[in-house]
């Protein structure tokens, strides 16, 4: 059972000032202390931002579960010959994207991805045709030496990512793992209160031929795509680049006609790539077929950026006064930890052992402010910088055995008992 009392916490006043234009609710993160930067691109998380990435994590293992894949976890540290075996080594080596570690034992790589461990992981169970489709998938940490961080958590050099992968015996197959997935994808973004926009990408260094970004139409994002707003349809403008790109369009996503899609700004918050045989023909990964022949397997591969969606929902619950000013993040409730912090006059017993009967009945999902030295005024003002849906405030104004309840987002008040708080709440 999580507890939080912020006498505990190592959090004092928290005066944050000159916000990031671009990014205020992670710069509100960093100034309180709820982030803790090491260097470029690499944070701690305090005790709340953990604990709203964990039911983040949560909420895609439900769905992903839901959808048949199976949790499985893969080595971080990663031989560099099995890279070379997939041929990639030399070109993550040459773009600066891999971190690598000399050993007496050899060179490794700490992962930017998995496709190569988790064909090696797969070529160990999937030895015949009866043991497919699968879909494995795992939420951990990645690295990679991204030489310009941007957006704190959005682009760093170690991320949480979850990264899944599809094994089929045939195209057909791999198409319907790939919708599957994809679907999973929608349902999670549902659950999260962001609408994932499906954006027709180009595979890139991943290899494999057909591929989607899970985009967020967003002023901050760093991607620029075309969207149609009446068909809901969306690709990203490096499809242009690509030679022969309307008989692509046409013949893998069944678009003929662009010239109603319009330029927008959005965040990337996950990949999916049907890789086809790419993987399983450079590194010689077969399974037997029923007429006893060997067969290469037909693979996808699926990313979602854990801590980059953890970004977007924080800036995508910023507060703002009347004339734009930002002044507090408000946090989904179905994703905050703790769904309301406690406010009371220390100074008076009665309120003091209200607010302790209170926190205590909430069993884990409040935050109790008992910092001593810190004004009521501020305590207040602070409530809305730990990111909690509700306030409950014991003070002057309300009667012995009431509390003053705040919608921290909508800015609606009402007076309860501390029963009806609680049942509220749980």
């Amino acid at each position: 059972m999580k507890k939080m009392k912020l006498s505990q916490s190592g959090i004092g006043t928290m005066r944050v000032n000159n916000l990031d234009e671009m990014y205020p609710a992670q710069d509100i993160l960093l100034q309180s202390g709820q982030l803790v930067q090491y260097g470029a691109g690499v944070y701690a998380y305090g005790n709340i931002v953990m604990l709203v990435k964990r039911n983040l994590e949560r909420i895609i293992e439900e769905e992903l579960n839901k959808a048949g894949c199976i949790e499985v976890q893969l080595p971080t540290l990663q031989p560099d010959t099995m890279w070379k075996s997939s041929g990639r080594w030399d070109k993550y080596i040459e773009e600066g994207v891999m971190l690598t570690v000399e050993s007496d034992k050899g060179t490794y790589c700490i992962a930017p991805t998995a496709e190569e461990a988790v064909v090696e992981f797969a070529r160990e169970k999937l030895k015949s045709y009866k043991h497919m489709p699968v879909t494995y998938y795992q939420i951990g940490e990645k690295y990679r030496n991204e030489i310009r961080t941007r957006g704190y958590l959005l682009r760093g050099k170690s991320f949480l990512m979850m990264d899944a992968y599809s094994f089929d015996t045939d195209l057909e197959g791999l198409d319907k793992s790939y919708k599957n997935i994809r679907n999973a994808y929608l349902r999670i973004g549902e659950r999260v209160g962001l609408k994932f926009l499906p954006v027709v990408a180009d595979n890139g260094s991943m290899g494999g031929k057909k591929s989607e970004e899970c985009m967020l139409v967003s002023p901050i994002g760093e991607d620029t795509i075309l969207y149609d707003e009446e068909t809901q349809v969306a690709l990203n403008t490096e499809i242009l680049e690509k030679e022969n790109y309307e008989e692509y369009l046409e013949t893998e996503y069944g678009i003929k006609d662009i010239s109603k899609f319009k330029k927008t700004k959005s965040i990337e918050l996950g990949h999916i790539f049907q890789l086809g045989t790419m993987y399983s023909d450079t590194m010689n990964a077969k399974y037997i077929d029923k007429d006893g022949k060997e067969k290469p397997y037909y693979m996808g591969c699926y990313g979602i950026g854990v801590s980059r969606l953890l970004a977007a929902i924080y800036e995508n619950s910023v507060l703002k006064d009347e004339n734009g000013k930002v002044t507090g993040i408000a946090l989904p409730k179905d994703l905050a930890p703790y769904k309301v912090q406690i406010i009371y006059k220390m100074e008076n017993e009665e309120k003091a052992k209200e607010a302790s009967e209170l926190y205590e009945k909430l069993n884990g999902k409040a935050i109790l402010d008992d910092r001593e030295n810190i004004s009521f005024g501020a305590k207040i003002k602070d409530c809305k910088i730990l990111g909690t849906p509700y306030m409950a405030i014991l003070g002057d104004k309300v009667e012995d055995g009431k509390v003053e309840l705040e919608d921290i987002k909508t800015g609606e008040k009402r007076i309860a008992t501390i029963d009806e708080v609680v049942n509220l709440i749980k």
